[in-house]
């Protein structure tokens, strides 16, 4: 049937992240006709409607497609690579490591001199995650020793950042840390745009090109290397083009959680659980569905700052149990 093509969800997927992107430049606190958005947007200007459009809404959505479309495929090569349908960004400790160097900043107060201190320290937290995670488990680990220190990696992290809050003399700063982890893309500019995008883009190009080799392990590891799939190579390049592209997303919107853990699950079946067709419908559908998260923070509790964090976590959340109790009943 059309509906179960890849080519067609594909096209599908793509006209719905147009639309949500669009809808996510027009909707806002304020108020400004199609007409002079638009305009303000191509031709720009020093009107209001203009810089609100270039300054404001149009980082914001282009972080929403960049950042939920990294989380989205970086969940689909996790569960493959991993053969855990639990899988996400998060059982590396990748997510936790950028979080916690995002603390570090705002609790010794170098982001309070230099903006962009807290996103480079939370970039540097998610890499040497990755270094801490290969020297916990080596190169060639079986996948339950990558999860196992994942675990422990995640673990420390978050020991770390609730001592931090703990210690914290100054409330502002601790509720700016809590804030910030609950994540959101208001407020961000250009330069952090700028300052994640080549992350980002090289997490896409490492985590597309592990398609082959995470079909054939779907057939199993033994079938895989019979295949000629270099195993330890496949895994660098799921593990580290998801800690550069979770680790850039964490730095410039906090803490973003479920995307990887939902939106595979979601399209998995359409696709005929072909991990080759998988991957780029992933990308898309996290796109999607970060544009219409953060669209909901806009008009949901308009009078509140509702974050971004919380949204995707309240509709991750119940699927995430629901998904428990479905494997429960298949084993």
């Amino acid at each position: 049937m059309i509906l179960n093509s890849p080519l067609f969800l594909t096209i599908l997927l793509g006209i719905t992240t147009f639309i949500l992107a669009v809808a996510s430049l027009l909707i806002g606190y304020v108020s400004i006709p199609t007409g002079e958005a638009l305009s303000g947007l191509i031709f720009g200007g020093e009107e209001p409607s203009a810089i609100i459009m270039r300054e404001i809404r149009l980082p914001r959505m282009l972080l929403a497609i960049l950042i939920g479309g990294v989380l989205g495929l970086s969940g689909a090569v996790l569960q493959g690579l991993l053969r855990n349908p639990l899988a996400e960004s998060g059982i590396l400790g990748v997510g936790a490591a950028a979080s916690l160097g995002a603390v570090i900043a705002i609790y010794s107060g170098l982001s309070a001199y230099w903006a962009f201190a807290l996103p480079l320290s939370a970039q540097i937290g998610a890499l040497i995650a990755v270094l801490i995670l290969y020297l916990l488990s080596g190169r060639r680990a079986s996948m339950l020793t990558l999860i196992l220190a994942g675990v422990a990696i995640t673990s420390m992290a978050g020991a770390l950042t609730s001592l931090a809050l703990n210690l914290s003399d100054n409330p502002y700063a601790a509720l700016e840390i809590v804030f910030w982890m609950l994540g959101s893309l208001e407020d961000r500019s250009m330069d952090h745009v700028i300052l994640a995008a080549p992350f980002i883009l090289l997490a896409f190009v490492m985590l597309l090109m592990t398609a082959k080799a995470l079909y054939a392990l779907s057939l199993g590891e033994d079938v895989a290397q019979s295949l000629g799939i270099n195993l330890a190579h496949t895994r660098f390049l799921a593990i580290v083009g998801t800690a550069l592209g979770v680790g850039a997303a964490t730095a410039v919107a906090g803490v973003i959680g479920f995307i990887g853990l939902v939106v595979p699950h979601l399209l998995r079946p359409l696709v005929g659980h072909n991990p080759m067709r998988l991957l780029p419908v992933s990308a898309l559908g996290g796109a999607c569905f970060l544009l219409l998260a953060d669209i909901l923070t806009r008009v949901l509790l308009v009078d509140r700052d509702l974050k971004l964090g919380v949204v995707t976590a309240l509709v991750g959340a119940p699927f995430f149990l629901w998904l428990l109790l479905k494997t429960k009943e298949k084993s």
